[in-house]
């Protein structure tokens, strides 16, 4: 079975493509995570705590025949905390998560979504939205360029597949999708 988590910055398009691999692949949940809005040091062990029983659950769920589709994992708390949006450095964390992650018996993709045209982010980014974490053009420009150099922690895994998909044309993108995840 397949564990699928895709990741981006705000207004690439990662709610669009989830709800679409949701509505597209047989036997599959969606997981949509927002993590907390907890900033400081508490915020970190709470965000350890989450993400150690996430991933104690997403191992628990090994065999039992279903996919799973992940929009957002710690990866975000990870470039949140990288682009000091958080009181936090979360490397200790992240590199204990990873070496977690890199022992789940899944076909693993991991899905980077971007956007050619930086543009395009005004467009997408004008709605309603959490209050503890501004939006801005600038601010998703800065994640992903951050989401980039994530791909490279993830090359090594022997237990997953790394993706950069552009999310300017939504219909280029599920082709693109179709062909990596063998979708009919």
């Amino acid at each position: 079975m397949k564990c699928i988590i895709v990741e981006g910055p705000q207004g690439c398009g990662k709610t669009t493509l989830t709800n679409y691999l949701r509505e597209n692949i047989p036997a599959a949940n969606l997981y949509r995570l927002t993590g907390h809005k907890d900033k400081t040091v508490t915020g970190k062990e709470k965000s350890e705590k989450m993400y150690n029983a996430l991933l104690n659950y997403i191992k628990s769920l090994e065999g039992c025949d279903v996919n799973l589709i992940f929009d957002r994992m710690f990866f975000t708390d990870y470039i949140f905390s990288n682009l000091g949006y958080k009181e936090y450095d979360y490397k200790d964390v992240y590199k204990k998560l990873l070496t977690k992650f890199s022992k789940l018996n899944y076909e693993i993709y991991y899905i980077s979504l971007y956007l050619k045209d930086t543009n395009i982010f005004k467009q997408r980014l004008i709605r309603n939205h959490h209050d503890y974490q501004s939006f801005s053009v600038e601010s998703s420009i800065a994640q992903q360029n951050e989401y980039k150099k994530i791909l490279q922690d993830l090359k090594p895994l022997k237990n997953t597949k790394t993706y950069e998909i552009a999310m300017d044309d939504f219909e280029e993108a599920y082709k693109e999708i179709k062909k990596i995840l063998d979708i009919n």
